[in-house]
């Protein structure tokens, strides 16, 4: 079992809060007719996630530096005024003194440098999923010298016995470096369930997880990947770290993240991979790059010197990391 350090309490209640706090957001702002190009739910449910993580971080350990996704300066902006006043009204909810200016600086801490001893944060990751009611999470990790040390997500649409639910109790998930990964109730957490890797060796049974949106990866090398292995099901394709959460509990056993046509020059952000790739390596998984190197947290706000993502069930490691050579997945340079 994980150790129940102030660590560990701060990231499972700040991760857990913000999380019912995006629900609440998703469930008030997010209509049937909300057009795609409207993101103003987004805008709130980002901005109010990260200012409720930051406040309380500042409140239990107020030396630590926080490194996430969100700048303050859009909602500064004259024309961000209503945005500005709904976030401080959901930050309210939790945080009873806060106001325009104290939400501000909330989220501006977020800036901090990722060096040394850090937090980072994704405060609304699968944005595109969380308007159209599908999966969405929030992904707190903390690094320490590059590792990742502890990771918690909190996945409103997810239930802890790892079913995709519309309106469940959400998940709850926690990681500790050489603790296990377990899950529990995001709504209700009581008891904790220890996750483990599918033990699928046989490549051609293996589910592939891949992200829902086609501008985050390349489907058609993933057809190719999965035709060279002779893979019959079709991939699962879902958006956030959520995707790491069912790995990890054995629904899966491949996550594919290449990198997309015209983005060669792309790289991975830290708040983007750090909890979820802790939760599956500690249920037993493996998580690398698509040249497998191991992922590289000390270079940064991302993964510089990392291409892409492969994560697996660790069996199948070697074979998929061959067969994105065969299919020409891999990045040259």
């Amino acid at each position: 079992m994980f150790e129940l350090t102030p660590q560990v309490q701060f990231a499972l209640e700040a991760t857990r809060q913000a999380a019912m706090l995006t629900a609440q957001i998703e469930k008030e702002l997010v209509s049937a007719a909300l057009t795609k190009e409207d993101r103003s739910p987004v805008t709130v449910a980002d901005y109010a996630s990260q200012a409720v993580v930051a406040a309380a971080l500042q409140r239990a350990f107020p030396n630590d530096t926080l490194v996430a996704e969100e700048e303050s300066g859009y909602l500064h902006q004259p024309q961000s005024k209503q945005a500005l006043q709904l976030v401080t009204q959901y930050v309210r909810r939790l945080e009873p003194t806060a106001d325009e200016n104290r939400v501000c600086a909330w989220i501006e801490s977020g800036n901090g440098k990722a060096e040394g001893r850090f937090w980072t944060l994704d405060p609304l990751d699968g944005t595109k999923g969380f308007l159209r009611g599908d999966q969405y999470a929030v992904a707190l990790a903390l690094i320490e010298d590059g590792k990742v040390k502890l990771g918690v997500l909190g996945c409103p649409k997810l239930d802890p016995d790892g079913r995709l639910q519309a309106n469940g109790e959400g998940a709850l998930l926690i990681a500790q470096l050489d603790k296990g990964s377990w899950i529990t109730s995001l709504r209700n957490p009581q008891t904790f369930r220890r996750l483990q890797v599918s033990p699928q060796a046989d490549i051609r049974q293996a589910r592939i997880l891949r992200s829902f949106e086609s501008g985050h990866t390349d489907a058609d090398r993933i057809q190719a990947f999965a035709a060279w292995l002779k893979i019959q099901a079709e991939p699962l394709r879902m958006d956030s770290q959520a995707k790491y959460a069912l790995l990890a509990d054995g629904q899966g056993e491949l996550l594919l993240r290449l990198l997309s046509p015209g983005k060669a020059e792309y790289r991975e952000k830290i708040w983007d991979q750090a909890a979820g790739s802790l939760i599956l390596q500690e249920a037993g998984g493996k998580i690398t790059d698509l040249r497998g190197q191991p992922l590289d947290f000390s270079q940064g706000r991302t993964l510089r010197n990392n291409r892409g993502v492969l994560a697996s069930n660790g069996i199948l490691h070697a074979q998929a990391l061959a067969a994105l050579q065969a299919v020409g997945a891999v990045p040259e340079d």
